[in-house]
């Protein structure tokens, strides 16, 4: 059989049709009605789909990764030279682009001192998850092995990270999950439990994290994982105080801080990671995505010294961390985040999405003058939600299929915008942003203009 790749649309549609699995899909409208969608080139914010069409992205990527943007040819001969001459060697070895990457890493990321490598944010979590576990039973009796985690707070889709997953569809049908994960409350303040708002709605978060934490009794906790701005949740980002709170929590019960940057960092929000925004100091950091920005897989899970000290017994035989990543050992990874990280650097990304996502919030902030529908507007950087209701005054939201609706009816004027989607029970109904970090005012005036008339015709005025 002649196995020469075909540049045919057809046929290579068809090939998909057949043969493709993908991702967070129901693939029964493929068999008759619908062709996949198939990307076939980028460059900066743009990109092609088979057909010719040409697409603005403001998701980097669909799932929040892109964040240099696309075409990036120096990120691609950055991989080219270094996997021919070095590929991959596991990781109990290191590799020159690996020892480099780790450096310049945690040079932007004060107080911390290890990188362990990876291949998928999922991943990354799964090191931290199996990191206080091994320190549970090492220094605890292995009795300190709880893991907390939050309300709409997504860490990856093994069993295990959706175990510590609180998105109660992402999770229906996989169960039953890895016992010892327990949930804290969210802390969406739009959708304030008890209905107080300001400082009283931060004490009240935080008094709640203390009651789960007295309730499960601090000796079994290890660790507290959130996402430092909950992502595919709804883009919530805490009240004010809420993470000086959470630190001197972590302080009181000697318990582990985990950040799971995985979209958050590497500029997202307009710092080099999103827990910076907030002035805390965590144990243990983790991250993927935007690392090199889709260009090759990495994950990286960073750690204290204190943290990694922890494995370090040359009196028994069972003492260091026994895990290894195959594709941790690729070089392609750490090639491809260094120069992703020298790009934001001389490009000055990380103003950029200061700038960038002001204007895109003052952007927002206009369609919620203009559209009942819209109840809150929320993010920081290039990094925003709209939160759609029904009424106002109720905050009920609207329902998820006009949430769909609008989103393909943006994508059929070629401009691709995130949503909640099978998320949330009853709350799916949050409109997602995340454009490259090199988007201009024209760029996302192009986009918020096409969701103004999405809405419109959508929802009506």
């Amino acid at each position: 059989m002649d196995y020469s790749l075909s540049n045919d649309p057809g046929h290579i549609v068809e090939a998909d049709r057949a043969h493709v699995w993908h991702h967070l899909s129901q693939h029964k409208p493929y068999e008759t009605a619908v062709d996949p969608r198939i990307i076939v080139e980028g460059k900066g914010m743009k990109v092609w789909d088979i057909k010719g069409k040409e697409h603005t992205d403001a998701v980097s990527g669909g799932v929040w990764t892109v964040n240099v943007g696309y075409g990036r040819k120096r990120i691609g001969d950055a991989i080219a030279k270094q996997v021919t001459k070095m590929c991959f060697f596991g990781g109990t070895a290191g590799t020159i682009p690996g020892s480099n990457f780790a450096e310049m890493l945690i040079d932007k990321m004060p107080g911390l001192d290890r990188v362990y490598y990876a291949n998928s944010g999922s991943e990354a979590n799964e090191k931290a998850f199996k990191m206080v576990r091994q320190i549970s039973h090492k220094h605890h009796g292995g009795k300190k092995h709880k893991i907390l985690f939050r309300e709409r707070d997504y860490h990856g889709t093994t069993i295990a990270a959706l175990s510590a997953g609180g998105q109660e569809e992402r999770n229906a049908q996989y169960g039953p999950f890895t016992p010892g994960f327990v949930a804290v409350p969210h802390c969406l303040e739009y959708r304030s439990q008890d209905g107080s708002t300001g400082e009283a709605y931060t004490a009240a978060s935080l008094k709640a994290i203390e009651d789960v934490i007295l309730r499960e009794g601090a000796d079994t906790i290890g660790s507290l994982c959130l996402e430092p701005i909950t992502a595919g949740g709804g883009i919530i980002v805490p009240p004010v105080g809420y993470w000086d709170g959470v630190q001197e929590l972590c302080k009181k019960y000697d318990i582990l801080l985990h950040i799971d940057e995985v979209v958050c960092g590497v500029g997202r929000t307009g710092t080099w990671f999103g827990y910076q925004q907030f002035g805390v100091q965590p144990d243990i950091v983790t991250m993927a995505k935007g690392v090199a920005s889709g260009y090759a897989a990495i994950s990286c899970c960073v750690t204290t010294n204190a943290v990694f000290d922890q494995f370090k017994d040359d009196t028994d035989r069972m003492s260091y961390f026994r895990d290894i990543s195959t594709f941790g050992g690729c070089t392609a990874g750490p090639a491809a985040a260094i120069e992703n990280m020298r790009i934001i650097e001389e490009e000055n990304l990380l103003q950029n999405s200061v700038d960038m996502g002001a204007h895109l919030n003052a952007n927002l902030m206009a369609l919620m003058e203009k559209h009942r529908w819209v109840g809150d507007v929320r993010g920081k950087g290039l990094f925003a939600g709209v939160e759609l209701v029904q009424d106002r005054d109720s905050k009920e939201p609207v329902d998820e299929k006009h949430v769909a609706a609008i989103v393909a009816d943006c994508m059929a004027q070629g401009v691709i915008i995130g949503a909640t989607n099978r998320s949330l029970p009853g709350f799916n109904n949050t409109l997602l942003f995340a454009p490259p970090l090199i988007a201009t005012k024209d760029d996302l005036d192009h986009v918020t203009d096409a969701v103004d008339q999405a809405m419109t015709r959508v929802l009506g005025a």
